[in-house]
Formats: C-alpha cells, structure tokens, sequence
C-alpha cells in the first residue's frame, strides 16, 4: 500500500507543481504589479511599502493558478479613512478595470494579464498582536512561513491543498467553512509531510488543538484549534466547521485505505432536470418545500451567514409545528432558495395544548378561563376548542392549529417572526415564492448540480 499510495501522491504533485515557463509568467507580472504599484504610492503624500503575500509569495500555489495578493502597507499614523482612500486610489489606478470588495475594508480586486490581483491596504504594525485591521497580521504570515517552509515541504503543501481542493474542503470563504492556505501549510508543517498529515487527520478526536508557538492565551471551542504563531488570541481554523473537519477524516480515511487520483479531483455531479428532481421526492415519499427569492446584493462573506441563520430558523419553526424536518439545504446564485423535505405534509385541524396542573391555583385558573367561552361548533366553520377539560392532574385543551400545512405557514407573515439575515429579511420583504409538489423541478434549471448533490449525497 505504501508504494501504491506514494505513487498516487507523486503523479498528483507532477500535476500541480509549477513549470519554469509558468514562474517566469508569474515572476514578470507581479514585477510589473510592484511597479505599477510604487507610481501609484509615489503620487500619495506619504510612503508605503508593498508587500506579496499568500501562497504565490510562499510559494505554495498550484500549477494553473492565477493569484496574486499585494499588500500596500501603510504608516500607523495614517487614519483608517486615509488608509482607505488612499488604498482604492492606488487599487484602481494598478488596476483600472477593478472593483471593489469589502473585507474588513474595502480593496481593489481585478484582473491584470491574465492574473486575478487583490491589492489590499493594510498598517504596517510591528507585530500580529498590534494589529489595527484584521489583514494586518497577513504579512507577518507570509514572513513565519519563509523561514520554515523549504522547496521539498512547500511540494508536500501543494500536494495537500489538491487533496483538500478535490475532496471539497479547501477555502476559508463562509460559503466552504473549509481550510484555508495558511492553516494548510500550517498543518503540513506541524506534521512534516502530506503523508503523516493524512494519517494524523484519520486518527483525530475533535477538538483538536494545536500550538505551534505554545503561547496561546485564550481558549476555543472549535473542532480545530490552531492557534496562530504570529497572535497568541486567534483560532486560524476558526472558521472551518465541524463539517470540514469530519470530511477531512473521511476522506483521509478513504485515501489510506484505497489510494487513487480522482479524490484529489473536485467531483461535480451532473445537474438533474425537473422531471429526475420530482420523480426522486415521489419515490422517498416526503414533502418538499421552498422558499425563493432575489439574491440580496451582498458578498458570499455575507450572504452565507445568512443563509445559515435564515434556514436555521424556518427549520426550527416547521419542526415547532410538527411538519419534521427530514433535510434541509441552502442554495443561492441568481435567486436564493431555502429548502427543506418535510416528512409530515399536512397536520390535524386541532392541536393539543396542555395547561397546568390544576393544583397551581392562580396558573389553572388563568388558563382555563381564557378557553372556558370557547365553542366546539363555531359558526366560522374551523375546528373550534375542545375543553378546557382534565388529563390527570392537568387542564388540557384542543384547539384550532394555526398552520395545518407547511405551505400555509410559509406563505403567511409568521415566516418573518422567525430569526432571518437582515438582508435574506429584506429581501424576501421585496417577495418570494413558495413552491412544493410539482413546482419543486422548476428549481432544477439554476440549482440541477445543487439537486443532483441532495438527492445522491455523499461523505
């Protein structure tokens, strides 16, 4: 197995470690970059140095990749609106046909001869811990690893951020939750290889921890605590869920067992159509619903906390209204869709509502007064209330259920009383449709991938 494994693990490096033409490409753009970048400094009335950062710096990039990062790093004495201002006016000028993002604050993004180029401000603090804007410790990573990551090890990093890309875990974006490059090459490091990374991680019993400085401060519940060497109070896996961390161990456990090419390969499912998608929720025998509306005008960094926040909390109202919740999904591109497969379609007209017992006096009487006028037979034609009447020691009544169907409860204002992102809140506001049966394949032209995924899922 050891030669079969190393023989997977040198193939996949020979694919993703740069060739001479391709670091002379990038060589002679990022040269150009830093030029472009000091006439841009040189017009503004105070220095800055420019600083290359990320995996194209630590050379730690993968063979087809089109990164660069260029920080321009600013005086302390320079206040955040200067740090700003001046920051977009050299982006735009470096890059003239970039836009803007926002991080922490705003930057240029753009592409620059073929090379997608983040050139980002930030302050030029003496230490991570002094930090005045989160990018500011970026530089000093970058510095941490020069001096600890060799030719051979920085192979070993490319040959894990693959692994981690092909398995679906690779990105610290809020959209993946997975690992970012740095925690990568601090992981591979830690351990001195791909291989006795992989092994390590089809052992681990989260939490696991790790403190490549032994200077933390501070204590963290994540399921994977690195803590940064260059900030004794930060998590660098803080971001990476629980979920990336078991996919990891799955696949590690996967890759040892049964070495081979394809999981180091991103595998996207072929989109399914309408007809798959409501034939599919036909034979499982369960309800789909969802929730669809504009996508708000926010960066994915924004958007999928949201979207976390907002599934969260139509899930916990369906459930707390007894329409079980099999599975639910969040999927977002033009429109957003919020998902979820109920194994109940439709409740009794009548709820069961118990009140006290009857010996805490002042509670009893106070419950069953409030149902003591309601009628069995009301002329509305609803259910009515049965009672109060006594179920052992208690006052018990049964009342009209407010939703007798996930639709109805989705369709009607109490789906803003649950917990939504301020902008998911906003949009839907603007409107959203509610779809089930049927109308669920409609999802299939954006979202087939997305369906095709739900519908065959995987570790």
């Amino acid at each position: 197995m050891s030669d079969e494994f190393d023989a997977v693990v040198e193939r996949v490096r020979e694919r993703v470690t740069p060739d001479d033409d391709e670091r002379e490409r990038l060589d002679a753009v990022v040269g150009d970059l830093r030029e472009r970048t000091r006439d841009g400094v040189a017009d503004l009335p105070v220095d800055a140095e420019i600083v290359q950062v990320g995996s194209t710096a630590r050379d730690t990039w993968l063979a087809g990749d089109r990164d660069i990062d260029l920080f321009v790093s600013f005086p302390t004495t320079v206040d955040r609106e200067e740090l700003e201002r001046y920051g977009l006016d050299i982006g735009h000028a470096v890059l003239p046909d970039g836009h803007e993002e926002f991080a922490e604050h705003p930057y240029v993004k753009g592409v620059y001869e073929g090379f997608d180029v983040d050139l980002v401000p930030c302050y030029a603090v003496g230490d991570a811990t002094e930090i005045q804007s989160a990018v500011d410790r970026t530089p000093f990573h970058t510095e941490y690893l020069d001096a600890r990551i060799d030719a051979d090890l920085a192979s070993e990093v490319r040959v894990a951020k693959q692994f981690l890309t092909g398995i679906g875990v690779y990105g610290s974006d809020l959209r993946t939750r997975g690992f970012s490059g740095f925690l990568t090459e601090l992981l591979v490091h830690e351990y001195g290889g791909f291989r006795p990374f992989v092994e390590a991680a089809a052992e681990w019993h989260p939490p696991v921890a790790f403190d490549p400085e032994a200077h933390g401060t501070e204590t963290f519940e994540d399921p994977l605590v690195v803590i940064d060497p260059t900030d004794p109070e930060r998590n660098v896996a803080a971001v990476c869920s629980s979920e990336a961390v078991a996919r990891l161990q799955h696949y590690a456990r996967d890759l040892l067992a049964d070495p081979r090419e394809d999981l180091f390969v991103p595998d996207e499912p072929a989109p399914v159509d309408a007809e798959t998608v409501v034939a599919a929720f036909e034979r499982r025998g369960t309800t789909p619903v969802a929730v669809r509306f504009d996508a708000p005008d926010i960066v994915d960094d924004q958007l999928y906390p949201q979207l976390d926040r907002s599934l969260e909390g139509l899930v916990g109202e369906l459930d707390r209204r007894g329409f079980d919740v099999l599975r639910s999904a969040a999927w977002a591109e033009e429109t957003v869709v919020l998902f979820a497969e109920l194994g109940v379609a439709e409740r009794p007209a009548i709820e069961r509502h118990e009140g006290p017992p009857v010996g805490v006096r002042d509670h009893a009487e106070g419950f069953f007064e409030a149902y003591a006028d309601e009628t069995t037979a009301p002329d509305d034609g609803t259910a009515g209330t049965y009672g109060p009447f006594l179920d052992a020691d208690r006052y018990v009544v049964e009342r009209p259920r407010e939703f007798e169907t996930a639709i109805d409860l989705l369709e009607s204002d109490a789906v803003f009383d649950v917990a939504l992102g301020a902008q998911v809140e906003t949009a839907m506001n603007e409107g959203y449709a509610v779809s089930t049966g049927a109308a669920i394949g409609d999802l299939a032209e954006e979202f087939g991938v997305e369906l095709a995924r739900y519908l065959d899922p995987r570790p």
